[in-house]
């Protein structure tokens, strides 16, 4: 099992060898630790183990099952933990967690709920046939109670918004003169951006005209070919740097670029939010990830920012919900800064 990267093949689905597994990469994170406090799933592992006086086989099914469940997939145990392949334990701990939810669901099925809220395309395309229906919908409070009963998605969590469908607003637009100078870029915009975040597709592609996006704006920017000439300052901005950003260990191309803005200052936060796919909007999960939100929106508190920036559209929803102001995609910011726009704080 060691080192195996399909979690569809042999020997994940073999029962007897994934608790082996399990039991062994328990024992080398209760021996190392470091990812203590680092998400809800390792504190409640660590925390049990050692009411087992750190006997991993006294861990009861219901007490690995939570473990499971608490991990939210953010993987930045992953890059922390010194045991990865190709060293010789090869510890993959979200890969292990992915695992233990295929063995759960070719035991049980799916549940109903992760089958309609896995289905981002289905939902994202029901709710911007005419978004300000389905955006009143989202609002109303019978219909959040009736979601809770029966989805169980927490009626407190602020719900993404639908907007116009970013594709249909592209497919219009006629390319400038001179497109394609510095060469062709292909804008893949995940559904957040196609049914939820129409804007942030729009100021990328508007950028795009100016060039284009992160490690590319940046790549430009050495180059000496990119645009900068700004209208007006962003003032201070807070950089929200998302967990799978920092996953990747690409550095943070966003700060690079909003720091090119005259009279801006950037700090960058990294921390989670606790949101991650729907894991935050479940009813059983939404107090835990608020605790995990807390340490970043104290961060964000601090600083007072005059903008506060993610390139992640969930963790934007969260410090929203957090602060009552708007959080904006760092190309909407450059866009903003290009056009001499202020950015609004509510909205």
């Amino acid at each position: 099992m060691t080192g195996a990267t399909d979690i569809g093949s042999p020997p994940f689905g073999d029962a007897a060898d994934l608790a082996a597994e399990t039991a062994r990469i328990y024992d080398i994170c209760a021996g190392c630790r470091r990812c203590y406090n680092l998400c809800p799933s390792f504190t409640h592992l660590l925390d049990t183990i050692d009411e087992h006086d750190g006997d991993i086989a006294a861990l009861s099914v219901e007490e690995d099952r939570r473990t499971v469940d608490l991990c939210f997939g953010c993987k930045l145990c992953y890059p922390l933990c010194p045991y990865t392949p190709p060293h010789r334990w090869a510890v993959d701990f979200p890969l292990l967690m992915q695992q233990a939810r295929v063995a759960r669901a070719d035991r049980e099925g799916v549940a109903f709920r992760d089958r309609v809220l896995g289905n981002t395309e289905l939902l994202g395309r029901i709710g911007s046939a005419v978004p300000v229906v389905s955006n009143w919908v989202n609002r109303n409070r019978a219909v959040r109670w009736a979601m809770e009963k029966t989805l169980g998605v927490d009626r407190r969590r602020r719900l993404p918004r639908y907007t116009r469908r970013f594709s249909r607003w592209f497919r219009r637009q006629t390319p400038p003169a001179g497109v394609g100078r510095s060469g062709r870029v292909a804008l893949f915009y995940t559904t957040p951006v196609e049914f939820t975040g129409a804007d942030v597709g729009i100021a990328a592609g508007v950028v795009a005209r100016v060039h284009d996006l992160g490690q590319y704006l940046v790549k430009l920017h050495v180059e000496g070919k990119l645009e900068q000439s700004f209208a007006t300052s962003l003032g201070r901005v807070a950089y929200h740097a998302p967990c799978h950003l920092r996953v990747q260990e690409i550095g943070f191309k966003a700060r690079d670029l909003l720091r090119l803005v005259p009279g801006t200052t950037v700090e960058v936060l990294e921390r989670c939010t606790g949101m991650d796919g729907t894991w935050g909007f479940k009813r059983e999960f939404y107090d835990a990830s608020l605790a995990v939100a807390r340490p970043l929106l104290r961060d964000v508190d601090a600083l007072d920012p005059d903008v506060v920036v993610s390139d992640c559209p969930l963790a934007a929803l969260q410090i929203e919900q957090a602060r009552g102001r708007r959080v904006y995609h760092p190309v909407e910011a450059l866009l903003a800064a290009y056009e001499g726009r202020a950015l609004a704080r509510t909205g």
